[in-house]
């Protein structure tokens, strides 16, 4: 009975509120799978550092000095039109949230062309970055969370979205230089909860990784509290 009501809903609002696809523009779904299929994909891993390509997913050793993060998966380059303007779309006003399902296919897409099956993130435990309160009031949702609860359906890895918290109003990070968005966002963070990260390894989701300050500054919370190992994932790198 269920089933019937959610297609039948699902009908009604297909009927009246038809989806398009946001670079063709054919109608049936916001990113049809020709054009989701001309995203390139990325097929390796880079260090979040010096973006140098590494063979085992890790740190370069002159960067691990500064960075906090085990390692860092993501998808695509920001710079690619469409996947700029999926995020874009989705964060942004009217706030086009199905784009978190062609979104969070774009990582789990990446995590098979890097040979990462579902039985290797067994025991990890996915937690997204989190937004401060202003801000999550003013979209109504926090972009990382729903990507990462479609990521962590596809995996069967536990979402833990009661551990991380944003406890300072920072500034717009795009607008800052590299040095002032480490300022920016020192202290931001807090973790609460700490027994259920304690000795665990964690993948840390945003939607995109910029300079890494955000992921970093979180990452060091995380370890500090005890976490074990904190692999950042994110669907776009600028």
């Amino acid at each position: 009975m269920d089933s019937f009501v959610q297609k039948s809903k699902k009908f009604l609002l297909d009927l009246f509120f038809p989806k398009f696809c946001l670079n063709c523009g054919s109608e049936g779904s916001y990113l049809c799978e020709d054009c989701f299929s001309l995203i390139e994909i990325l097929e390796s891993q880079f260090c979040p550092g010096c973006q140098k390509r590494v063979t085992d997913g890790k740190i370069c050793p002159a960067c691990k000095k500064f960075i906090k993060l085990n390692g860092l998966y993501f998808a695509a380059s920001y710079q690619k039109s469409l996947t700029k303007k999926m995020i874009t779309k989705f964060k942004y006003e009217p706030f086009v949230k199905e784009l978190k399902e062609p979104l969070a296919r774009l990582v789990m897409t990446h995590f098979q062309l890097c040979d990462k099956k579902e039985s290797d993130f067994s025991d990890f435990y996915l937690i997204p970055v989190p937004l401060e309160k202003k801000r999550l009031k003013w979209r109504g949702f926090n972009q990382s969370e729903e990507i990462a609860r479609e990521i962590a359906k596809a995996l069967k890895t536990p979402l833990l979205n009661n551990v991380l918290y944003k406890i300072k109003q920072t500034l717009p990070q795009m607008e800052l230089s590299e040095k002032e968005r480490r300022e920016n966002i020192k202290g931001a963070f807090l973790v609460k909860n700490k027994g259920e990260i304690k000795g665990r390894k964690i993948l840390l989701l945003d939607d995109v990784y910029t300079t890494g300050s955000t992921m970093n500054e979180c990452a060091r919370v995380l370890k500090d509290a005890g976490a074990k190992e904190v692999w950042g994932v994110a669907v776009a790198r600028e």
